[in-house]
């Protein structure tokens, strides 16, 4: 369990959880200034350049990336196997929402949205109406952000400042959402920092929330034993004195619930009224040669995600 967090915890973009949506964002900035991207973000950087105090802004730059590669040639491809599966996760599930926006689904909602930027970046139909849930000073950052630089959203984007802890249903359906509705629903980056319980409880308000043709994608926590993550830490911090490279704010371990009574989410959702599939985000990684075949050995399948998607 983790050792940082409590029931009624909360953070802006610059601490504890809301932290880690800096890291996320600045994966994608780099990996969409790369000349050959997987995705193309060109709102990242702008998110990630308006915080301050973080080390994350750079830690997945090429540059530093190379510094590393001089001294820990595993480690500069750790670090390229994190920018990777960042760029492999966006693509997979920037293409779960162009599915469904084909399928005519005109309502979004994206849980825990960070500084998720789909709102803004993708091509929506007109008439669809994207739902971001998140704390209050992570959405209040982002909008401000994107607002001072003259960034529209690219559909009809609400806000809905609430913890996915507390009532989120009727925040969200107070804010105009229409449980009459299909529904395109996203979890991603999420659920490793909910306990078991709490994930079963998000995706039974979901499936209470969800008209007959909704869907829903999902990031499953990773798994990767403690000790495993104990030998990883030590040799970062080892290789950011050797490589002058600042060393993360915040212990991701330390944020996360490893809760050996957690529900296999493509296993809980067949069995609550959808039809669901999982594909490994491994796999997806090596269809999309983004596998770097440098990943330290204790690094296997486990410890990475699924990715889960369902319909109604």
């Amino acid at each position: 369990m983790s050792t940082l967090r409590t029931n009624d915890d909360s953070w802006d973009i610059a601490s504890s959880v809301g932290s880690t949506a800096v890291m996320v964002a600045a994966a994608r900035a780099a990996e969409s200034e790369l000349p050959e991207p997987l995705i193309s973000d060109p709102y990242a950087r702008l998110l990630v350049d308006g915080v301050s105090g973080l080390s994350w802004q750079n830690l997945l730059e090429e540059d530093i990336i190379a510094k590393v590669a001089d001294v820990d040639l595993e480690a500069a491809g750790l670090f390229r196997h994190m920018r990777n599966y960042q760029a492999v996760r966006t693509h997979f599930f920037d293409a779960f929402f162009v599915e469904a926006a084909e399928a005519g689904i005109r309502q979004v909602v994206i849980l825990a949205s960070g500084l998720d930027s789909r709102a803004y970046r993708l091509a929506w139909p007109a008439g669809t109406r994207v739902f971001e849930i998140d704390q209050p000073k992570v959405l209040e950052y982002k909008a401000a952000r994107l607002t001072e630089h003259g960034v529209a959203p690219a559909a009809e984007c609400i806000q809905v400042a609430m913890d996915l802890r507390f009532d989120w249903p009727k925040a969200l359906k107070d804010a105009g959402f229409d449980p009459q509705q299909p529904t395109a629903w996203l979890a991603e980056g999420l659920l490793m920092y909910l306990p078991g319980e709490a994930q079963d409880r998000l995706f039974e308000n979901v499936g209470e929330l969800s008209a007959p043709g909704s869907r829903i994608a999902a990031e499953t926590a990773g798994k990767q034993s403690m000790d495993r993550r104990a030998q990883m830490k030590e040799r970062f911090e080892k290789l950011a004195e050797t490589v002058g490279i600042e060393r993360p704010d915040v212990d991701i371990a330390e944020l996360v619930y490893d809760d050996p009574n957690r529900a296999d989410v493509a296993e809980w959702l067949n069995a609550h009224g959808w039809t669901a599939t999982a594909l490994k985000s491994t796999d997806e990684m090596r269809r999309l040669g983004r596998w770097q075949e440098t990943v330290p050995s204790g690094d296997n399948d486990d410890a990475f995600s699924t990715f889960v998607v369902a319909q109604r």
